[in-house]
């Protein structure tokens, strides 16, 4: 077997969100009491794992979750831009529960193309970027392991890729995505070998998985 590599993408924890507003790449969204908890639960997980490179998207609330990894490990945060929320038309709007979103006659004009999707980001632009982002963080970390730090959507994408799913499209529903959990490549060489799942914030926060956070 030659090196073994592992990338982890941790998506960020629960954010303060009173309103249930969809903030997607909006600023001063930051994490909540909760969240923060969830981050230093993650953070306390990886604490013995072999974790050479800490990447982060800008945004505040995945600042907030990369910090006590960072503290933890010792390790210094690169924030890249690849890692971004998804772009979205309907930031700013209040989601509420489920797809609130998608009966509201004001935004049916956004729905017209669930494949693409029409409402934001295309999903193979969103797969390109991540793929992108974790070719680099392999080859930063190789034979170690790395820890990136997004959002639901991107780290899903990047995941149905990896797996070989033939579309894109989805229920955001039934993501595997929870707040604060990690999504696991592990590289044999330049070789996917397996993809792996875990929560370990899970008994922090029993709250809904909010689709596109």
């Amino acid at each position: 077997m030659a090196e073994t590599t592992v990338v982890h993408l941790l998506r960020h924890g629960e954010v303060h969100n009173p309103g249930g507003i969809l903030y997607g790449r909006l600023p001063g969204y930051h994490l909540s009491e909760t969240g923060q908890l969830m981050a230093k639960t993650v953070a306390k997980s990886v604490a013995g794992r072999d974790i050479v490179a800490l990447y982060s998207s800008p945004l505040e609330r995945a600042q907030e979750t990369a910090a006590p990894v960072a503290a933890t490990l010792g390790l210094d945060i690169v924030s890249d831009d690849r890692l971004l929320e998804a772009g979205n038309l309907l930031e700013g709007r209040i989601s509420g529960p489920g797809l609130q979103l998608l009966r509201s006659p004001r935004n049916y004009r956004y729905f017209w193309n669930p494949m693409r999707p029409s409402w934001g980001e295309p999903y193979p632009v969103i797969v390109a970027r991540m793929k992108s982002m974790v070719e680099d963080a392999r080859e930063a970390a190789r034979g170690h392991e790395a820890v990136l730090v997004s959002h639901q959507l991107p780290i899903w994408a990047i995941r149905m890729a990896a797996e070989g799913r033939r579309r894109l499209w989805h229920d955001p529903r039934r993501r595997q995505c929870a707040l604060a959990s990690l999504t696991t490549f592990t590289f044999d060489g330049n070789r996917l070998v397996s993809v792996g799942y875990s929560e370990p914030a899970g008994s922090v926060y029993q709250g809904p998985s909010v689709p596109g956070a």
